[in-house]
């Protein structure tokens, strides 16, 4: 952006503040910037710090526990009660911070994790528009249980479940909060409180994309009126419009980038597997000398990303057993991973963001899901995108070595192998078409920008009840 008199319209971003959720809504924020937007994300105080993008503002809004976030809450409900008192206050503190300004502030997108932002945006007379961080699939099931066409608990001789736009789904299928909508109270009550008041919302994003998920979301449209503008990646690794966007500008941890990629280059093409469970799941003890033994005996050369808090479960003589054919590190940059020519798979949690990152790179998959949407996320990786494997768990819940080295070894020789790269190469090119300018997530963006900044209400809500299908 040359000036700021090339702005056109200014949005705050509200993400909630886990890496999984400031990722995808930062690169929004960066994609509104390349359109002439100003942008300005807000988050927490614990947060704040680890933000560093060119042309993105940032704020500080609070959640009540500045010092260390979530961490220093009793438990998710207070959380979450404490951010909604909080972030209203502090938000609003933002958005009369820019009143006055030569851009004051004219939108909120918000993560859908915080329904109340939206209310602060009414209460200043500025749009709102909602960013969903999930599938539309899983989007889809929260919706119409919270519209009451679907009723919990599922039971196991309700299986499977039939859900138009879907493919039929089995207990195991479903997100775990509502195979055991008691396992997880305030974290249920959270998802389905992301609809509680939609029906006021100027807009309505989702992080997918139309090839992947269109069926999914046209099914709930007259519910869920969502434009779908993923995948929410870095730029370099699909269609290059943002200039050196390599990466997405916010870490929560020290990155190891450059010993990951100095390790790689030493290996050859599409013969390393790349292990993450990502930001929040803890493996037990058990199952990570599993996956250890398991990679060990596969003998491929593994890259595993295992949190600095994990590293005491596995003993020293295990790592040390595995030295020579893996790298074990506490981060890494895991886009640049991905894409590097080294890796021929990825073992994954299949959380939302890593699953995008993984169709968008056309790296194949093992998925090993715990809890949330990872379940649902799975099931699509092997069954209908085709992209990978889904590593069965025994009757205590562990993944055992001999499942694992046979996914592995699915996924990487042999015919299966060859189908699942075939696929993951086309959703690729697919997730590149979309992005790019006049796929269909782009246009979806550059409508937004174009009805933001008109300025009138009424088009505004003509642009939410188009139809993109």
């Amino acid at each position: 952006m040359e000036s700021n008199r090339e702005y056109r319209g200014h949005v705050a971003v509200l993400p909630y503040p886990s890496q999984g959720h400031i990722n995808p809504l930062l690169q929004f924020a960066k994609r509104l910037a390349s359109k002439g937007v100003k942008a300005t994300l807000a988050t927490t105080s614990y947060t704040v710090s680890s933000i560093s993008v060119h042309n993105i503002g940032v704020e500080s809004i609070s959640d009540g526990f500045d010092e260390s976030g979530f961490a220093q809450a009793a438990d998710e409900e207070t959380f979450l009660q404490s951010f909604k008192a909080n972030g209203s206050r502090t938000l609003s503190q933002v958005l009369k911070k820019f009143e006055d300004s030569e851009f004051p502030v004219n939108c909120v997108v918000y993560d859908s994790f915080l329904p109340w932002a939206l209310d602060v945006a009414k209460e200043h007379g500025i749009y709102g528009a909602t960013f969903f961080t999930n599938s539309a699939t899983v989007c889809s099931i929260v919706c119409q249980i919270h519209h009451g066409l679907l009723s919990l608990p599922f039971k196991p001789e309700d299986m499977p479940v039939l859900i138009p736009g879907l493919p039929p789904l089995n207990l195991l299928d479903l997100p775990s909060m509502l195979q055991k909508p008691n396992s997880h109270p305030a974290y249920l009550k959270m998802k389905l409180n992301q609809y509680s008041n939609l029906d006021e919302a100027d807009w309505i994003f989702a992080n997918t994309f139309q090839a992947l998920e269109g069926e999914a979301a046209k099914v709930v449209a007259k519910l869920w009126p969502a434009k779908l503008i993923g995948p929410m990646v870095p730029s370099a690794y699909l269609d290059g419009q943002i200039k050196g966007d390599r990466g997405y500008g916010a870490s929560l941890w020290k990155s190891l980038g450059e010993e990951c990629i100095k390790w790689l280059e030493a290996k050859a093409p599409k013969s390393v597997v790349y292990v993450s469970f990502g930001s929040m799941v803890s493996l037990t003890a058990e199952q990570m000398e599993e996956f250890v033994l398991g990679l060990k005996e596969s003998g491929v050369h593994f890259l595993w990303v295992v949190r600095a808090s994990e590293l005491s479960k596995l003993p020293n003589e295990i790592i040390d057993s595995v030295k020579e054919k893996g790298l074990l590190v506490t981060w890494c940059n895991q886009l640049e991973a991905l894409a590097h020519d080294a890796i021929g798979c990825f073992v994954t949690h299949c959380g939302w963001n890593s699953i995008l990152e993984g169709l968008s790179l056309g790296v194949p998959m093992v998925a090993v899901p715990k809890w949330a949407d990872q379940m649902t996320n799975a099931k699509f990786v092997e069954e209908i995108w085709e992209v990978g494997v889904r590593a069965k768990e025994d009757d205590g819940g562990i993944v055992r070595k001999e499942e694992f080295v046979g996914c592995l070894k699915e996924v990487m020789e042999g015919e299966r192998s060859r189908k699942i790269k075939k696929s993951s190469s086309k959703w690729r090119e697919l997730a590149k078409k979309e992005i790019s300018e006049g796929g269909s997530s782009d246009k979806c963006i550059s409508e937004f920008v174009a009805h933001l900044c008109a300025n009138q209400t009424g088009e505004v809500k003509t642009f939410l009840n188009e139809k993109d299908y």
